[in-house]
């Protein structure tokens, strides 16, 4: 993938890590002192008993949210990246999938999309993938969803847009995992909760 991503059978022009890579990032985040799991924390926030992780690349929120005590499955289009989640946590359920194309009998407390997976999804599937991830919420169910604001990428009223199209209202908006506060134009990086009705 050296130079180009896949995601939804489009090729992306932005450098990925690889699966080692990626994870040798988080470790060195670690290792500094910082928090790796700052998604993993704001998802707990909401008390969910079971999590859908949309874009799971190699299982880190995933993984800490089932140390936690949380129900997950892992979706990822990549097979790289699963093949590393499963070598890390074999006894969770991982599935190699499309989130455009996701169709599950299961449903969720809570899906979370972090790490840019929505501006990684191909531009002509990004509305059918925030549809597919309102399909797996439970009622009262909550979609959280972390990118950064970069040219090309979903706008804040294009995501949000998607999601009221797909019978979701939104919660909250923050400018990071951590829960500070957002303002429009301040900050490059938006969280975006977006609840289904009961």
């Amino acid at each position: 993938m050296s130079g180009e991503y896949c995601y939804g059978h489009t090729r992306r022009s932005r450098v990925v890590p690889s699966a080692a890579d990626y994870d040798e990032r988080w470790r060195r985040i670690a290792a500094a002192g910082q928090n790796p799991h700052g998604e993993a924390d704001l998802v707990s926030r909401y008390q969910p008993s079971s999590v859908l992780d949309g874009g799971c690349g190699t299982g880190r929120v995933a993984i800490e949210l089932a140390r936690r005590g949380v129900r997950v499955v892992g979706v990822d289009v990549d097979p790289a990246m699963i093949a590393a989640a499963r070598a890390k946590a074999p006894e969770l359920d991982w599935r190699q999938a499309d989130l455009s194309l996701l169709s599950l009998d299961e449903r969720f407390d809570v899906v979370v999309l972090a790490g840019n997976v929505v501006g990684f999804v191909a531009p002509d599937r990004r509305a059918a993938a925030v549809q597919a991830c309102a399909r797996a919420l439970l009622p009262g169910g909550r979609l959280i969803a972390g990118f950064s604001l970069l040219l090309g990428w979903p706008s804040t009223r294009d995501y949000e847009s998607w999601c009221a199209d797909s019978g979701l209202t939104l919660e909250a908006r923050y400018a990071t995992w951590d829960g500070a506060p957002y303002q429009a134009g301040s900050a490059n990086y938006i969280v975006l909760v977006h609840r289904k009705a009961e």
